[in-house]
């Protein structure tokens, strides 16, 4: 009698807590007149007056490295050089477009970070949460959102585990799963974690693939509904969402990757196309910048907290690197640089925001080959200082992904 009357306590305190946190009204961010103003004028371009070092830097990577893909240098507001350079798909012989939609992959982690912020700024969740206070049945104690969004869970890699199990028990792989699926999948199959929680760093995509998850529990929407909402429309991002290959039969963007450095492998999306919030997010170069500006104006989240994203909450690794809420860091040479990488079927991308001289460039590509580590010549050019790719090694913390 006893235990079924503190098992119904806790059950009734649970079903309080959440209900606490979705009746908050949730703090919309207004775009006013002066941000569609603001933006106008920091994406004009004139390709004529393109900065020609970088212009022949990007064309003799394109040549010479076989960069396919877009790019935007920006610094101070202005945009000194954008383009487009090879296909979006091959096959046809689409040839890119600057607005046309990657997945951005990994990079997609600072874009979840950012909502998951707003949400500790709105007081509806905290930052020391753990996950079995929005999923009870979750098998593992003591895993914060903090450990999550600084990838100290200790976590194994889902991607690989439910893969095993996809192929073991030969299910169909072009329907996709969702992120509520992937949850209860651990819950069901407790698959054995990495490491303890908060003992080291350990890059994986269960974190942000949680913490997505975490925003659709707290907010009762669906990630796309609530990124689009809260995230893009504020920044004015009309060309990014989050699709899931749960929602789309077929993802619909122009741009298919291309896997192994030849165009022979134009790779085909598949039920891991499905969660999102570690990968899931569609946009542009330009869409990209139009982020960094609304961070950078304070539209998206508080000083406080951004700060906190821009610091480094583990241990620094080759005395410059680090990693924050959803940000790789580089201090350096009296520069402080936070960016992110991503590599997820064809697709491969960098994209920086020196802080310190307020320069941001994006390099988003759908052919995966070497081009992205040949960028020491275009940081020389912006005044950047060289952030190596190979910043990060060992199983699960590697830089590239």
């Amino acid at each position: 009698m006893i235990r079924h009357f503190f098992i119904i306590i806790q059950a009734l305190a649970f079903l309080f807590f959440i209900t606490s946190c979705s009746s908050k009204e949730t703090k919309k961010t207004v775009r006013t007149a002066e941000d569609n103003k603001a933006d106008s004028l920091a994406m004009l371009y004139d390709p004529e007056k393109a900065d020609k070092r970088i212009d022949a830097f990007m064309k003799n990577l394109h040549r010479n490295r076989n960069f396919n893909g877009n790019v935007l240098v920006a610094k101070q507001g202005k945009i000194l050089y954008q383009n487009a350079f090879g296909w979006a798909d091959y096959l046809r012989r689409d040839s890119l477009q600057i607005d046309y939609q990657f997945e951005l992959a990994s990079v997609s982690k600072p874009l979840t970070a950012t909502a998951v912020l707003m949400l500790v700024d709105q007081g509806k969740i905290r930052l020391e949460q753990t996950v079995k206070d929005f999923y009870p049945d979750f098998p593992y104690e003591g895993i914060t959102i903090k450990m999550l969004l600084t990838h100290r869970s200790g976590l194994m890699n889902y991607v690989y585990f439910v893969d095993g199990i996809w192929r073991k028990e030969k299910r169909n792989q072009k329907i996709g799963i969702t992120n509520q699926d992937v949850m209860r999948i651990i819950a069901e199959r407790k698959p054995n974690p990495y490491t303890t929680p908060n003992r080291k760093f350990h890059y994986n995509n269960s974190n942000y693939m949680i913490l997505a998850a975490i925003v659709e529990k707290v907010s009762g929407m669906k990630f796309s509904q609530f990124m689009k909402e809260n995230i893009f429309d504020p920044s004015g991002m009309k060309n990014t969402a989050v699709y899931s290959k749960a929602e789309y039969e077929k993802i619909p963007v122009k741009v298919v990757g291309h896997d192994r450095g030849t165009w022979r492998y134009s790779v085909v999306q598949n039920f891991l196309d499905g969660p999102v919030g570690d990968k899931g997010i569609y946009s542009t170069v330009r869409d990209l910048y139009l982020f960094d500006r609304a961070l950078r104006k304070g539209k998206l989240v508080s000083k406080a907290l951004l700060d906190s994203a821009y610091t480094g909450h583990n241990e620094t690794v080759k005395g410059h690197f680090n990693y924050g809420y959803g940000w790789r860091i580089f201090n350096g040479d009296k520069h402080h640089v936070v960016y992110h990488t991503g590599w997820w079927h064809g697709f491969r991308h960098i994209y920086l925001r020196d802080l310190t001289t307020d320069v941001t460039i994006v390099l988003l590509t759908n052919l995966t080959n070497g081009s992205l580590q040949q960028l020491h010549e275009l940081f020389r050019i912006v005044d950047m200082p060289v952030v190596h790719k190979s910043a990060y090694s060992g199983s699960g913390d590697t830089a590239d992904d």
